[in-house]
């Protein structure tokens, strides 16, 4: 069962790849030669990356399903589970938009989005292991699945956001607007960098291996996945190191055990994410918002201001009901107490605070356009620091996802 819904979700990840590859070839430009066939052809291929989408999605629905079945509760309870629903939401949240809307822009960039988060989720482990006490409660799903589709939704407002900030900038000179909508793509290829760099080590079975004492004098020993750039602080390399050679040690502040490893995981996805934004620069000899632009001609920004509100706007009440009021609930039965300001609270917290503020800014004060753009496309960075860093760096009663 397990293998089948593995199976199930590779099949859903290619449907979204060919559904995005079809409304890319929609969303193009030809040369103007018979209109009306132009627009048939266009239009075919709108409704079959619709619905090859769709089917992707149904076949990640049954993937959930079907791993539920083999876990024997639902699947949220770690990394690869959670990333792998919050991908589907972010799928479904685009359909939502569509069927309201018919814009097929957002979802042409959300399947991309969607099908890189999935693929990041590929890297952590995905065997079954027995739920630690404080996953063993009935209120973990709910939370947690009401934390994903809300965060799907702002996904969209994200989206929706980044498509206006291309549409409208001036790509023919360089200027500070420019250089962020390029730092927001180099951010969005480090999680696509690190995805194969973990993929390929794995695929050769790398491992290092090291040994240190900790304050009690208890040897200890951290197994690698990749190369260890960032070696544990004061440590000792076990049998062959792969012709590997660490370049530093972390520094001796960091604590916990996986501490090194972590940062070391950082440490290639940046890497590799400026070395994949280079190719892609190397190859296009320009900017890459630059290069995505003039598919953007025909957008309407007014509509895209409009979408990434709304998606707000609805996903805001979603992510606060899940993240806040069921995650204290669920606080208040596992841990007998409703706030512990955990690194992950403390997370929730400040993503709800924000969007609150982009609502209050919108509504109160007329932040339209250019400011209400950047305001999405901050909050989707304060979500993935809080998925990602948070979970994986700061060590807190949420460590074991």
């Amino acid at each position: 069962m397990l293998q089948l819904s593995s199976n199930l979700l590779g099949v859903a990840f290619f449907c979204y790849l060919f559904a995005t590859i079809m409304l890319f070839v929609a969303s193009v430009n030809k040369r103007k030669q018979n209109k009306e066939e132009e627009s048939t052809k266009k239009g075919m291929a709108v409704k079959w990356g619709i619905v090859i989408a769709f089917i992707g999605l149904i076949f990640q629905i049954a993937y959930f399903t079907t791993r539920w079945i083999a876990v024997g509760h639902p699947p949220v309870s770690n990394m690869f589970e959670y990333l792998t629903f919050f991908g589907m939401m972010i799928v479904v949240g685009s359909f939502v938009i569509y069927f309201i809307y018919r814009n097929t822009l957002v979802a042409l960039f959300s399947l991309p989005i969607s099908m890189v988060i999935i693929a990041y989720a590929s890297v952590f482990p995905t065997d079954i292991k027995p739920l630690v006490p404080g996953l063993q409660n009935y209120w973990l799903p709910i939370h947690v699945s009401t934390v994903a589709l809300g965060q799907g939704l702002l996904t969209i407002s994200f989206i929706a956001g980044l498509i206006y900030l291309l549409a409208v900038t001036n790509q023919s000179k360089s200027s500070k607007q420019t250089r962020m909508i390029e730092v927001v793509m180099y951010g969005i290829l480090s999680i696509v960098a690190f995805a194969v760099i973990v993929l390929s080590f794995e695929i050769v079975k790398y491992e290092q291996t090291f040994t240190w004492q900790n304050e009690q004098e208890q040897s200890l020993e951290l197994t690698y996945s990749m190369p260890a750039i960032i070696a544990p602080n004061d440590s000792q390399v076990v049998g062959d190191a792969g012709g590997f050679t660490s370049l530093v040690e972390a520094p001796a502040w960091m604590k916990g055990v996986n501490a090194a490893r972590k940062l070391n995981s950082f440490v290639w996805a940046m890497l590799g994410g400026l070395v994949l934004y280079g190719m892609i620069r190397f190859i296009l000899r320009k900017r890459i918002g630059a290069a995505i632009q003039p598919l953007l001609k025909n957008v309407r920004p007014t509509l895209l201001d409009e979408i990434g509100y709304r998606s707000v706007a609805i996903g805001f009440p979603i992510f606060v009901l899940g993240g806040l009021v069921f995650a204290m609930i669920y606080a208040l039965d596992a841990w007998s107490r409703l706030w512990g300001w955990d690194p992950k609270e403390i997370g929730a917290l400040v993503t709800a605070l924000f969007y609150a503020a982009y609502l209050h800014l919108r509504i109160s004060r007329g932040w339209q356009g250019n400011r209400s753009a950047w305001l999405a496309v901050i909050g989707f960075i304060i979500i993935m620091l809080n998925t990602v860093f948070v979970n994986l760096v700061i060590a807190g009663l949420h460590s074991y996802a």
